[in-house]
């Protein structure tokens, strides 16, 4: 079943390693395959990837994106034991993103590590 998405005026979706950027106007199409897909403001880059869950979802966002685990995996390793160790509190969700990543599921594991990075966010806000 193909995926509908709608994007806004000027919003960018990253397919696999194609950066698309709407037009003017909101817009709505269908994607049908297997290719890997992220909205512009699902995305982290080098430059903004600057706490150890960001330089972590950073890495499985590159893994995701470019479909290749095992060039990126000694990274991912390294960054993962950084970030058990940064946030002892948070094993679960580290945990559950590791499983996702160990099982090929990168898309899942993104969607948990967004969930640190939401509540880094509102810690450092608070």
């Amino acid at each position: 079943m193909p995926l509908r998405v709608e994007l806004k005026p000027f919003e960018r979706i990253v397919i696999g390693e194609t950066v698309i950027i709407n037009s003017g106007i909101r817009t709505s199409f269908l994607i049908d395959g297997e290719a890997p897909i992220l909205r512009e403001k699902d995305t982290v880059t080098a430059e903004t990837a600057n706490t150890p869950v960001k330089r972590l979802y950073f890495c499985i966002q590159m893994m995701y994106l470019k479909n290749d685990i095992p060039r990126y995996r000694t990274s991912y390793l390294g960054l993962l034991k950084d970030l058990r160790e940064t946030l002892p509190g948070s094993r679960e969700q580290i945990d559950a993103a590791n499983a996702h990543v160990t099982s090929g599921a990168l898309y899942k594991a993104l969607k948990e590590i967004r969930k640190l990075m939401k509540r880094e966010e509102e810690q450092v806000a608070a």
